[in-house]
């Protein structure tokens, strides 16, 4: 076979040894590519490297972001609460001051009410009666009408003639009652232990009294006979 002889302009295929240079270059450059990347070392004296500012993502800063206004919304949300407490409050006190106006002028009107109509009842005027036979009849049928004692103006006013001529100092010094100590007195002539006993509250406590000397005798009567009435002599 004939000696192959290379062609000038066409490289020969990569023999064994030209791989291996290949590889160490390659290797060499890629040490130096590394040696040049990382820090330089810190030897004493030597300034080291200032640090890098601090980088967020987007993630980071949108949470930050809603918790902010979150935060914001929670304030508003309490304050905007207060406000509406305290015009709750103060409408309460509006509502209770006028109430408490109006139950003040009521009381006021129902005062005033009440003193007209005190003003306009004019007190009842106090009976009165004749200091004399007559009136002293009539007292003491209102005083015995009270006190359910029964009687009329003809059946007092028939037994006072009888008893006294209507004298109401008269005294009996002369029967048997004045004999034992106790005269009969007054309108009615009314021995005092007959006239202590049937005695009116409300009447003067004497015997020489007109109306208590009646009205004890009548109330004697009623108990005694029924009626004043149904007495036509000495009793």
């Amino acid at each position: 076979m004939p000696k192959q002889y290379s062609t000038p302009g066409h490289s020969s295929a990569l023999t064994k040894a030209h791989k291996l240079s290949l590889a160490g270059v390659a290797t060499l450059g890629a040490a130096a590519l590394t040696f040049s990347l990382a820090p330089a070392d810190t030897k004493a004296g030597a300034e080291p490297a200032s640090a890098a500012p601090a980088a967020f993502s987007s993630e980071q800063l949108k949470v930050k972001t809603v918790g902010l206004s979150g935060q914001l919304a929670d304030a508003q949300a309490s304050a905007a609460k207060k406000k509406s407490a305290d015009a709750a409050a103060k409408k309460k006190a509006a509502e209770t001051a006028a109430k408490k106006k109006a139950a003040d002028a009521r009381k006021v009107k129902e005062a005033a009410s009440r003193s007209t109509q005190r003003a306009a009842v004019k007190p009842a005027a106090a009976k009165t009666y004749p200091n004399n036979l007559d009136g002293w009849i009539r007292q003491s049928l209102d005083i015995m009408k009270k006190r359910g004692i029964p009687g009329t103006y003809s059946g007092l006013h028939r037994n006072i003639i009888r008893e006294s001529s209507g004298n109401p100092n008269a005294i009996n010094n002369w029967d048997i009652n004045a004999i034992n100590g106790v005269p009969s007195i007054g309108l009615l002539q009314v021995i005092k232990p007959t006239f202590d006993a049937y005695h009116v509250a409300g009447t003067v406590k004497s015997q020489y009294n007109p109306v208590a000397n009646i009205t004890a005798a009548a109330n004697y009567a009623a108990d005694r006979y029924g009626s004043i009435d149904n007495v036509d002599s000495a009793y």
